[in-house]
């Protein structure tokens, strides 16, 4: 899979983030696509050709595996990287369209059309509480799938058509468990990082209508 397109988009969203926004883009670049794409890809890419049971019985191993992992981890990690930062399309969405219509009008309307002010405060606002929306509910996700964030080295399966209860061996459980705790703490930091970010948007804005209106009294 190209990741060419996540990675122009996290670029052009840097342009218009505030200092905390872009350690967010850094840390979702450097630390959660960069590792998918070198390491973490690699260690679940035979999953299923190397979960082992101890029977030989046609189509048992592959209604454990289906049981214990209806969801491949990997994939689902793919899905969070790109679902976390599509929101971010909003604001580079709406910068282009602040920036068409000047062109429409042939004039300037806005003095920067990249600053976080006004409509694009707002989208900018939504887009982090999607982000962190989404961050919490591929964690819920991630927590119901391993049985709380755990990766077991053995698991026991009495699925039809198995005959009897059987033992199955999960391939490297050590290093996913590794991965998936590292996958945790990448999405834990986002979550505290958007929160951040939205907190002293409101705080900024906040104190920037508060100046204005003791401005106004005062005149």
């Amino acid at each position: 899979m190209s990741w060419a397109f996540l990675r122009d988009l996290l670029s052009g969203v840097n342009k218009y983030s505030t200092g905390i926004g872009k350690i967010w883009v850094a840390v979702v670049f450097m630390f959660r696509l960069l590792v998918y794409v070198a390491a973490a890809e690699d260690i679940w890419k035979h999953e299923h050709d190397e979960f082992e049971c101890n029977i030989k019985q046609p189509g048992c191993e592959n209604v454990c595996f289906d049981h214990f992992f209806p969801v491949s981890h990997i994939r689902l990690w793919a899905l969070q990287l790109i679902l976390v930062s599509t929101p971010s399309l909003l604001v580079v969405f709406h910068v282009a369209y602040r920036e068409n219509r000047e062109k429409q009008h042939n004039q300037k309307l806005y003095k920067n059309t990249g600053k976080t002010d006004g409509g694009l405060l707002c989208t900018y606002l939504i887009s982090l509480i999607l982000k962190t929306g989404l961050e919490i509910v591929f964690l819920v996700l991630f927590y119901k799938l391993s049985n709380g964030f755990k990766i077991p080295r053995l698991v026991k399966c009495d699925i039809q058509p198995c005959p009897n209860t059987v033992d199955c061996y999960i391939s490297k459980p050590t290093e996913k468990m590794i991965f998936l705790y590292f996958l945790v703490a990448t999405s834990c930091l986002c979550i505290v990082l958007n929160l951040s970010e939205l907190s002293y948007l409101i705080f900024k804005y906040s104190i920037k209508c508060y100046l204005k209106r003791h401005m106004k009294k005062q005149q």
